[in-house]
């Protein structure tokens, strides 16, 4: 075989590779992100000998997102307008938050709340942030989640 014809077959092995990868990750609750700034115990000043640090403010503390948090847990979604993965995640957080007492879907335009997508590290769209009921992070993921993901990611955090 001619060198171009390896050449292609890498290639194409590579963009299987990365395809494969990709659809793996995409969606996938994993960890969480350290939010610094406001969540910072040293900047409450009520941290003393013999005093444990309070514990973190809620990630939607101070916009106008912060009375529509669930008793039990908020799906915090970032999208943007011409997203078309986050028309389907929209669609699968409002079928969880329907079906799960207690939990509330949260939508926000990402172009428009930038300083919001800023402090959390949001790199991309669509990404979910699991909420517990006082609103600090749980758990999160960047694409479009399947609704077996979101509850298994809702009861690992409820429980």
């Amino acid at each position: 075989m001619s060198p171009g014809v390896w050449v292609l077959l890498a290639a194409v092995a590579a963009a299987l590779a990365v395809g494969a990868w990709w659809s793996l990750t995409n969606g996938v609750f994993r960890g969480t992100h350290r939010v610094g700034g406001a969540q910072s115990g040293a900047q409450s000043g009520a941290e003393g000998p013999g005093r444990p640090p309070p514990p973190p403010m809620s990630v939607l503390a101070g916009t106008a997102y912060d009375g529509a948090r669930g008793e039990r847990a908020t799906l915090l979604q970032f999208s943007s307008a011409f997203c078309a993965p986050c028309r389907a995640t929209r669609r699968t957080l409002d079928d969880v938050a329907r079906t799960v007492p207690g939990v509330a879907h949260v939508e926000v335009d990402a172009e428009h709340h930038l300083e919001l997508v800023r402090a959390l590290g949001v790199l991309r769209t669509p990404t979910t942030l699991v909420l517990d009921a006082e609103g600090r992070e749980l758990t999160r993921a960047t694409g479009a989640p399947r609704p077996g993901q979101v509850l298994a990611a809702l009861q690992g955090g409820l429980v």
